[in-house]
Formats: C-alpha cells, sequence, structure tokens
C-alpha cells in the first residue's frame, strides 16, 4: 500500500510538471524511473584552434615531435591542419594529439571528418595516419584510439589493404604488438580515398568500441576488449608519424 501512494504521488508531480511545461515529455520517462536525461551533444566545427590543448609524444630518448598547426582551408571548407614531421633518422613513430579540453567522454558516440595524406617529403612507405583517440587521461600519456592508414584503402597489395584501419591503446598496446600477438584482429579492411574528406564515427560502450566510415550502417573495426578498461577522459584529435591531416566537424554525443 505505501509502495502503490509513493507511485501515485510521483505521477502526480509528473503530471504537474507536464503540464506547466517544465519537463519535456521526452524526458518524463526518464524522470519516471529515476534516470538522468542525456547529456546534449557537443559540436566543434574546428574552424579554430582555441580549446585544443597540442601534445607531441614520442618514444622515450627520441627527439621531440616537429609539429606544424594552423587553420586552414581545404577542399571547400575551413579545418585543423595537423602536420607530423618526424626527421630523416629512422621512424619512431610520432603522434600529434590536439586535446579537446571541454570534452570528458566515457561512454558515447564521437564522429568528425578527417583528411590525410603524407606530407611532402614524408619518408616513402609513410601511409597518411589519421584519426580519433577517446579516454584521454594524463595529457595524452594513455587513450585508446583508431585510426586510418589512408594511402593503404586502395593500395594494389591485399595484404596492405588489409592494415586499412587500426586500433591502438597507449602506452602498453602499440599497433606491432596488437599485430605480432593477435593477428589480424585489431585492425582490417575498409576502403579509403586518400585525400578526400572521410566521415569517422567512434561508438564506445564499457570496454567495447566500434568504428564506422562514411556513413556506413555496419563497422569496419569491432574491439571488445578495450586495454585501459571503463576509464573515462578527454577527446582528442589525432595524427601519426610524417603526416599531414585536416579535421572538420566534430560531434561528441
Amino acid at each position: 500500500m505505501y509502495g502503490l501512494k509513493q507511485r501515485l504521488v510521483a505521477a502526480t508531480v509528473l503530471a504537474c510538471l507536464l503540464v506547466a511545461g517544465r519537463v519535456p515529455v521526452s524526458h518524463a520517462k526518464d524522470l519516471e524511473d529515476g534516470h538522468k536525461t542525456s547529456t546534449q551533444p557537443s559540436t566543434l566545427p574546428l574552424n579554430s584552434m582555441d580549446g585544443l590543448e597540442l601534445q607531441g609524444i614520442n618514444e622515450p630518448g627520441a627527439e621531440p615531435v616537429k609539429m606544424q598547426t594552423e587553420v586552414a582551408s581545404y577542399r571547400g571548407r575551413r579545418a585543423v591542419r595537423l602536420v607530423n614531421v618526424e626527421g630523416q633518422g629512422v621512424q619512431t613513430g610520432a603522434e600529434i594529439l590536439a586535446i579537446v579540453n571541454t570534452s570528458d567522454f566515457k561512454d558515447g558516440t564521437i564522429e568528425v571528418d578527417v583528411a590525410g595524406v603524407p606530407r611532402e617529403g614524408a619518408k616513402p612507405g609513410t601511409r597518411g595516419f589519421v584519426g580519433i583517440a577517446f579516454r584521454v587521461q594524463n595529457h595524452g600519456s594513455q587513450y585508446e584510439a583508431f585510426y586510418l592508414r589512408m594511402t593503404n584503402g586502395r593500395a594494389d597489395d591485399q595484404l596492405q589493404r588489409n592494415h586499412s584501419a587500426q586500433y591502438v591503446s597507449r602506452p602498453d598496446f602499440s599497433w606491432k604488438r596488437l599485430r605480432d600477438e593477435n593477428p589480424g584482429m585489431y585492425e582490417s579492411y575498409v576502403d579509403l580515398d586518400a585525400g578526400a574528406w572521410t566521415r569517422i564515427k567512434v561508438v564506445v560502450s564499457g570496454n567495447k568500441a566500434r568504428l564506422y566510415i562514411n556513413g556506413a550502417d555496419q563497422p569496419c573495426l569491432i574491439v571488445n576488449d578495450l586495454k585501459l578498461g571503463e576509464i573515462r577522459g578527454r577527446v582528442a584529435l589525432w595524427t601519426g608519424s610524417d603526416t599531414e591531416a585536416y579535421f572538420s566537424n566534430l560531434t561528441i554525443r
């Protein structure tokens, strides 16, 4: 009887709020069940460097990452341009993160338009590495990420095509370790046009993440064991060594 009275009181209060226009009808079920309403999407056009924390990440003992950063016009739109300029020695896997300072992400969806090519003067074998990092912590010292090897998507070599999309987890799970220990599990083929605007969508839930490209209904890469576990952190634009990358229209929800 006591429980029935509680439900009647809750229903009456909810009805009064709806009539008064103080609660959207779409949120009524959430309130009745005691759930929080969903967070509003955050959209950044990325036509400014404001609000981005730039971090160059390299292997211990390697030279500091050299980078060029600006807002530039590219294929009809203004976009954040990140150029990762690696030296002429052995390729070290230098990375650039542009961390979105206002982001706070655990589960949800991240979408962004990217374009990437090997920079002018890049070493042979550079693929044009561009992607998105999530659950970024400690100024980039650890994160999860999906990225694309842009020139692999339409390569004449099938094995190279099979390495078009990649998952990595910093600091412990590089692409090489994941490939050596679990061949084919953390990378896959996806059709890519190097230099063209490409829509990335990352969907994260718990310790699982899925990567979708250019509005596809099905993911091109599925990870069911995110290496950092169920943590939260920031979202970042990501680019790898010797790459010229562009980013536009970031949405986090």
